[in-house]
């Protein structure tokens, strides 16, 4: 069975004009129950990192400031969340919604967390609307207690995961791959294992072209035994900050080449949204649910 991690405390009260749709969250479970491509058993509510955990990754400073709601204006404006109590169980709700994926993908080929994708979040700051890196904290409880050697961090979301690749770039046993528009945020990129900076407006041939090359260069050459893939879809055309002009079909054919190399070779992989940032809620919600339908159709 596949397992999503979901908990109300992903949301939050936010402003109605704010930029992240925090709504988003719900709004894909409840989706996936009503149409049946979910059940109720799929779902479980993961519960909270403990500081153990978040501290493999996040700097003691840091996460001090964070948990006892000392981060100045200037910090907390960069992450462009309200620091508040809410915001802190929210990060660590969600951060251990990705770490409890990881596990029940090692058993079940494929696992997802409604939320997570926090790409942004370094290990002494947070920024675009990330607090925590709950890839990193994955994939560090990973290597640390399940005796997994060597992870592929996936991320194709528009935006270049400068805090994963910040995070790892001592670390020769997680290869952090990101796929983004060169022309979009962050505006100072950090160097991943590997960067692929796309030109502005891509279409959906240029863009499955040149992940369909890279897809098997990168198995190949790192020979990963895990794989997070971060699938944010503000590469739609349709997205307010994307800058690219995938559309819902090509979207959703990404996600297949992804999830077609993990099951023909056998590694586990865990699933987070990532960004999404479309003017219609509903082409956001169709967009994440398509990654759901698609690992469902594959492993049926």
């Amino acid at each position: 069975m596949i397992r999503i991690a979901y908990s109300d405390r992903y949301l939050l009260n936010l402003p109605g004009d704010h930029k992240f749709p925090i709504q988003k969250y719900a709004l894909i479970k409840d989706q996936l129950l009503y149409e049946g491509t979910i059940t109720e058993d799929n779902l479980y509510d993961a519960g909270i990192c403990t500081d153990e955990q978040v501290l493999a990754v996040h700097t003691e400073e840091y996460w001090y400031k964070v948990k006892n709601l000392l981060l100045n204006e200037h910090e907390i404006r960069r992450i462009g969340l309200p620091l508040n109590q809410r915001l802190v169980e929210r990060s660590l709700s969600s951060s251990c919604g990705t770490l409890k994926a990881a596990d029940y993908a090692l058993d079940n080929k494929i696992s997802f967390n409604i939320a997570g994708g926090t790409h942004h979040a370094f290990t002494y700051k947070g920024e675009g609307f990330c607090v925590l890196n709950d890839m990193a904290i994955a994939a560090c409880w990973l290597m640390k207690t399940q005796g997994v050697k060597r992870i592929l961090i996936i991320d194709l979301d528009v935006h270049q995961g400068n805090g994963t690749a910040e995070i790892f770039r001592n670390e020769p046993n997680v290869f952090t791959f990101s796929m983004h528009g060169k022309d979009n945020y962050p505006l100072k990129k950090e160097v991943s294992d590997l960067d692929i900076a796309l030109p502005s407006y891509m279409n959906d041939d240029a863009y499955l072209s040149i992940l369909a090359e890279q897809l098997p260069k990168l198995f190949d050459s790192h020979k990963p035994d895990f794989v997070f893939y971060q699938a944010g879809v503000d590469v739609l055309a349709t997205d307010k900050l994307g800058k690219l002009s995938l559309t819902r079909q090509g979207c959703r054919k990404r996600d297949e080449l992804v999830f077609d190399y993990c099951l023909k070779l056998r590694i586990p992989v865990a699933v987070t949204m990532g960004g999404g940032y479309s003017e219609r809620m509903a082409d956001i919600v169709e967009a994440h649910c398509n990654t759901f339908r698609t690992a469902f159709a594959m492993l049926e």
